[in-house]
């Protein structure tokens, strides 16, 4: 996740002691826990950066912990002190397997699956003997990473739970995962945060995000969506002056400048600048989904072709990002469409 050049990486969710928010989604994992009735699998969907990773990594420690490390209080924390929130923290646990993107050694660039070679090697893990007796835990982040293959390997571990092992899978879109697995999940979507709340995440990663200036914070919160991931994506002064130019662009539609177009898709192609491609899309789908919600009393027809737009974004963003394509035709054609979507809807 890249930030304003000052400001340090964010801590990583296995490192994180505090989780704003959410707290029925807490309830519900301490409440099978207490009772002895934890499902095997579960699906914790929602927006990307609102902290589905990081409440995984908390049931995880929970879990995975000693009987004297764990607390009373039913928030399923553990102090960062423990013996096993350090091992979570350094990726150490015995217990614990985590399935992520993960660049091999001497590969610069990032891997944008999860291969079916790491599926494969946890279900190794869960034939085996747990390291202690204890509970073994699986965090797929995301599941939507996963390869076609490596999902249906998935499926067979959660179709076939060993004992005393629960996969916790991290999923920005449920709807999109196989209905196989969904199927054998119990599904919590949790909800964006409030603005309050996603301030309070970012104060609290760590001095430096502290003392960032307050208008900065606000206005990365504004235009955040109750996503962290995103406010944080936001609070460099240039990527903020992207937001504003793309939704100065689309506000223009059907009638947008050709060279503003142009220009958006010339900085868009460029990959020394990976995240504003991310920002840019978001900020594309915020707009349309506005616009959806407020014309949402004119009937389905004259919005279809918008909606139709939108499903469509998602898609050929997918696949540009998946096959490494050149993304100029794309943000020409999106915003061409989106024009066109507009004028049928007007």
């Amino acid at each position: 996740m890249a930030v304003e050049p000052d400001l340090p990486a964010p801590p990583h969710p296995r490192e994180r002691d505090i989780l704003v928010g959410h707290v029925p989604a807490v309830a519900a994992f301490a409440d099978a826990i207490a009772a002895d009735k934890l499902h095997h699998a579960w699906l914790i969907g929602g927006a990307p950066g609102i902290g589905k990773a990081t409440l995984a990594y908390r049931v995880a420690r929970a879990l995975l912990a000693r009987p004297e490390e764990r607390s009373a209080s039913g928030d399923l924390a553990l102090d960062p002190t423990s013996r096993t929130f350090r091992q979570v923290a350094a990726r150490s646990h015995p217990n614990l397997m985590v399935l992520e993107r993960a660049a091999q050694e001497g590969d610069k660039a990032a891997p944008r699956t999860i291969p079916v070679e790491a599926v494969r090697r946890a279900l190794t893990f869960f034939g085996s003997t747990s390291a202690d007796g204890g509970h073994r835990v699986c965090i797929v982040d995301s599941v939507e990473e996963l390869t076609l293959a490596g999902a249906n390997a998935l499926l067979k571990t959660i179709e076939e739970p060993p004992r005393r092992a629960t996969v916790l899978l991290v999923s920005h879109a449920p709807q999109r995962v196989l209905a196989t697995i969904r199927s054998r999940c119990r599904k919590l979507v949790l909800g964006s945060l409030g603005s309050e709340e996603a301030a309070a995440v970012i104060r609290s990663l760590g001095p430096d995000y502290l003392e960032l200036d307050g208008n900065v914070v606000a206005q990365a919160v504004e235009q955040c969506d109750g996503s962290v991931g995103r406010a944080l994506a936001l609070i460099e002064p240039k990527r903020m002056a992207l937001v504003r130019e793309i939704r100065t662009v689309l506000d223009q539609l059907p009638r947008a400048a050709t060279g503003r177009v142009l220009a958006l898709a010339d900085r868009l192609a460029d990959r020394r600048a990976e995240g504003e491609f991310q920002i840019a899309l978001d900020a594309i789908l915020r707009w349309a989904s506005a616009r959806l919600r407020e014309r949402a009393g004119e009937g389905a027809g004259r919005l279809a072709a918008l909606a139709s737009v939108c499903e469509n974004v998602v898609d050929t963003a997918r696949t540009v990002e998946t096959y490494n394509l050149d993304r100029r035709p794309f943000v020409v054609s999106t915003f061409a469409d989106l024009a066109d979507a507009v004028r049928q809807s007007s």
